[in-house]
């Protein structure tokens, strides 16, 4: 069944730590060896990306091929920086694939102390896969990420998922939330065989993948962006509390030009009192504290 009221015009009136109105959230996505490649064994290249696939299958596309390993090779450097440098800890929505390409990044990650929510096995989409290839790829991810960065993820974002998701995250148990919805401006609890699970809503609007479709052309663009919807939810948050979300990609905003969005934004906003600052695994938490379920 499909919900079109959520909370009905009454969300739960409670505070973030700190006496903060709006929970910020810091998305990056991380996705690069997940991609689709022949030379992982699929019958087509990746098709998303900074320019029309040339790939045709089973043929690889080599400069879509470089852009994904610029991502692991520079970029991810370039983001863990700034991130660095404005005191803040982000989610990565990361692929096992992704980690296992490059430890020594991932280990980097951890090391800065930033949740490692998984984002799947490999970087599909899930509605393609059966229900058994689904709960493969759910193993097989958790299993990857707690070897490589010695802790199990609580959280989970997948490409698209299929209908069996979120009954295949509670069957495997120990995930605290699911990212995989938009519609929302606060986390809220879903009912899956008996079982409540967190529902911790994502955003397709303040995302850096826009860049690709040219809504976004340069970084100031998207500055103003997340600099208005912050903007707008801050003065919501004086009467209800709200949650922002920021989506990045490592291999978007981790070009030189594109990453002084990311870094202004987050300078902007730290100054803001009410704002609390947090990883998807912190937010879960506290409302869970607040909220049992």
């Amino acid at each position: 069944m499909r919900d079109f009221v959520g909370y009905g015009g009454k969300p739960p009136s409670f505070e973030w730590p700190g006496g903060a109105t709006l929970a910020l959230t810091i998305a990056v996505n991380y996705e690069a060896g997940g991609e689709r490649s022949p030379v992982f064994g699929d019958t087509s290249p990746e098709t998303f990306g900074e320019f029309p696939a040339y790939g045709v299958p089973p043929k690889r596309d080599l400069a879509m091929e470089s852009i994904f390993e610029y991502e692991t090779r520079v970029a991810i450097w370039r983001i863990l920086r700034v991130l660095r440098k404005n005191g803040v800890k982000a989610t990565f929505f990361a692929t096992a694939k992704t980690l296992e390409v490059n430890e020594i990044a991932a280990k980097a990650i951890v090391e800065q102390g930033h949740e490692i929510c998984s984002h799947g096995y490999r970087w599909v989409e899930h509605y393609t896969l059966t229900r058994e290839e689904e709960r493969e790829h759910i193993k097989k991810a958790v299993e990857i990420i707690t070897r490589i960065t010695g802790k199990r993820p609580v959280g989970w974002y997948c490409r698209e998922p299929s209908e069996n998701t979120l009954e295949l995250l509670v069957e495997e148990g120990g995930f605290l939330y699911d990212s995989d919805v938009y519609n929302d401006d606060l986390p809220y609890y879903v009912d899956i065989k008996g079982k409540k699970l967190l529902l911790i809503p994502y955003t397709p609007d303040v995302n850096d993948f826009h860049f690709f479709s040219n809504r976004f052309c340069c970084a100031s663009e998207f500055f103003e962006y997340m600099r208005d919807s912050f903007l707008t939810l801050y003065e919501e948050s004086e009467e209800t509390p709200k949650l922002m979300n920021v989506g990045i990609h490592v291999r978007i905003s981790g070009r030189a030009g594109r990453i002084v969005a990311l870094d202004r934004f987050l300078n902007y906003a730290k100054r803001f009192k009410r704002v609390w600052i947090a990883t998807r695994e912190e937010i879960a938490r506290h409302f869970m504290r607040l909220f049992p379920p």
